[in-house]
């Protein structure tokens, strides 16, 4: 488990891993974004 804590950690300070937190950070701030992922969750846990 700790290698996979280590590479991801890698990841998260790659140029890389910045750009996909930031669009992550840039769509989780968009009420539109946070609704369809509201939903998505909804779903999800209706199936069970």
């Amino acid at each position: 488990m700790s290698g996979l804590m280590t590479r991801i950690k890698q990841f998260t300070r790659s140029p890389q891993g910045r750009r996909t937190i930031d669009s992550a950070r840039r769509a989780a701030a968009d009420p539109r974004k946070r609704a369809q992922a509201r939903q998505l969750l909804g779903r999800l846990r209706g199936r069970r």
